[in-house]
């Protein structure tokens, strides 16, 4: 197939294997981040770890927006579907996530609540034109990717007059993320995470641009190489990284020239800034609360947003006690360290949200890594 075949080439695979290999210096380790859980996914399904050296180690990051919503945001978005009687559309990866009481919103739909599956905030815009009768609320999630179709609705919405379209704004910001790991204790002061460098998101970055990377290689010193999703796109920036690292260098590099630049989609991000402002501060799971982490809707689309409409109050809960997602969404741990992983939390019957979603660590650990824990090459 023409534009993938080309970025999964095996000879190139492994012509880029041995360079990695020549390239790692045997006297150190290298650890870097893959902030998104889409470069996670990619690393396990195409066997990229296997093909790296042993002293280079892929720390998943927190860029998974399903993995990351705490439990109480999923809360307010039952307690809507069920003491409130609206219509909720959310995506599809969060309906089994795991919230309070036993719930979840599969599990609220199977009590009565009208929760609806949508592929895009446009269904959900839709759904509400066709029925002027019911309260509809989005349950919009995801980083700075999903955040201009948000935006856009709300806008056409405001436009149209619509009466009974609202969203639950949980959009977060992929910087901000970034900042708190490098400022937690994990990082500064006890040492348990070692951070050599960072794979910036590739879907983020076609939208914010390379530029708001750039005090992490400068105020840091970590660089960040931009990465598309293919094996060998891996591949190429994490040796773009290995040589970084060699040769002192601190610098925001773009591997993924074919989809970002350096000033982002402007479009966007004016159409982002116009419907939403900053959050001072949002509860992230695994991280807890990160300063001006996330966005709300601006009072000028108040009638648009669910949390002033329904006057809703945000109550944190904490995660299942033996899930070990937050150290794992931190990087700290890995998912065969959770006691949980594998025999009591699976895709079929999650416990945390890291098994949730395809992009967790943990799904995607289960549906390939944990053949590689005892010696078994998945066909």
């Amino acid at each position: 197939m023409k534009y993938i075949d080309e970025f999964r080439d095996p000879a190139l695979a492994r012509n880029l294997a041995a360079s990695l290999r020549a390239a790692a210096d045997p006297a150190r380790r290298y650890h870097f981040m893959e902030f998104c859980g889409g470069h996670t996914h990619a690393l396990a399904r195409h066997g990229v770890l296997d093909l790296l050296p042993d002293n280079l180690r892929m720390i998943h990051g927190p860029g998974c927006p399903v993995c990351v919503l705490p439990v109480g945001r999923i809360d307010m978005a039952i307690a809507l579907a069920l003491e409130r009687g609206v219509t909720l559309c959310s995506y599809g990866d969060v309906m089994r996530v795991p919230a309070s009481a036993g719930l979840s919103l599969q599990r609220a739909k199977a009590q009565g609540a009208d929760i609806r599956m949508v592929y895009s905030p446009a269904d959900a815009l839709q759904l509400a034109r066709a029925h002027p009768q019911r309260e509809l609320v989005f349950l919009a999630i995801g980083f700075e990717t999903t955040t201009p179709p948000s935006a856009l609705v709300i806008r056409q919405a405001a436009q149209e007059g619509l009466k009974n379209f609202s969203l639950l704004c949980n959009h977060v910001l992929t910087p901000a993320a970034i900042t708190h790991i490098l400022n937690s204790p994990e990082v500064t002061q006890y040492g348990t995470l070692a951070l050599d460098g960072f794979v910036g998101p590739a879907h983020v970055s076609i939208v914010i641009g390379s530029a708001p990377y750039e005090p992490f290689a400068s105020a840091w010193h970590k660089p960040v190489v931009i990465s598309g999703f293919e094996p060998l796109d891996l591949m190429q920036s994490i040796l773009m990284l290995v040589r970084q690292v060699n040769e002192g260098r601190a610098e925001v590099e773009n591997q993924f020239t074919r989809a970002v630049n350096r000033a982002g989609n402007r479009v966007a991000q004016a159409l982002m800034a116009e419907v939403f402002e900053p959050r001072k501060s949002f509860e992230w799971r695994g991280l807890g609360e990160v300063p001006a982490s996330a966005l709300r809707i601006r009072p000028e689309f108040a009638a648009f947003d669910a949390e002033a409409r329904y006057g809703l109050h945000y109550r944190p809960v904490p995660d299942h006690k033996q899930c070990e997602c937050g150290a794992i969404l931190r990087g700290v741990k890995q998912p065969t360290d959770c006691k949980l992983f594998a025999t009591v939390c699976t895709p079929e019957n999650p416990m945390g949200s890291c098994m949730v979603s395809s992009e967790g660590s943990c799904a995607a650990h289960y549906t390939y890594g944990r053949f590689r824990d005892i010696g078994i090459v998945p066909a």
